[in-house]
């Protein structure tokens, strides 16, 4: 197995899970159980999304031309947005 993406979130990873399932390649999520093991502290890097190593050509691709956006950041940051999720106070 090979890790295609580190994800963000779970949610990130179910996402992007999904779009490889949905084009026929087998995955493999590592770490989602464990975080909720911190509570509500973040966790960066623990959530990893697998594939088998021959498929990981193919999942790569696929991967790149997803709309992700990089972990710690808000996909559409305006100029009320900060990285992070964050709000600037008005």
């Amino acid at each position: 197995m090979k890790v295609v993406y580190e994800a963000a979130s779970v949610i990130d990873a179910h996402l992007v899970r999904h779009a490889l399932e949905d084009a026929g390649i087998p995955v493999f999520l590592r770490g989602e159980s464990l975080v909720g093991g911190m509570g509500e502290l973040p966790l960066f890097g623990v959530v990893a999304v697998c594939v088998p190593d021959s498929a990981w050509p193919e999942a790569s691709a696929l991967v790149a031309a997803l709309p992700l956006s990089a972990p710690g950041t808000v996909a559409d940051e305006s100029d009320d947005a900060v990285p992070g999720g964050g709000w600037v106070p008005a």
